[in-house]
């Protein structure tokens, strides 16, 4: 799966409003940025990297896992396989959108 269809299929899981009120970068490396802009109305979702509230980093590959439920967020935190600057209390809401 290619960035542009990752960002399509987090558009759908997003919507028009997430329930965010922030902003939230998934940083996915040479691979590329999703930037999940939660304080628009509505929501918008693009790969412009701008400065976010939340930066989750982590590989594309892992993300995809993440995404398809084969991956547990709070696992791959602790084993460093998903990194998060920003806000902690962010990154907590995502795991309803997302």
């Amino acid at each position: 799966m290619g960035i542009d269809e990752l960002t399509n299929k987090i558009k759908e899981k997003v919507g028009t409003n997430s329930g965010l009120d922030a902003t939230v970068k998934f940083d996915l490396g040479s691979d590329g940025v999703i930037f999940v802009d939660g304080k628009s109305t509505p929501n918008a979702v693009s790969n412009d990297d701008k400065d976010a509230d939340c930066t989750i980093t982590m590989t594309l590959e892992n993300f995809l896992k993440l995404i398809a439920g084969d991956l547990d967020p709070t696992t791959a935190y602790m084993f460093g396989k998903l990194k998060i600057s920003g806000s902690m209390g962010v990154a907590m809401k995502l795991s309803k959108v997302i």
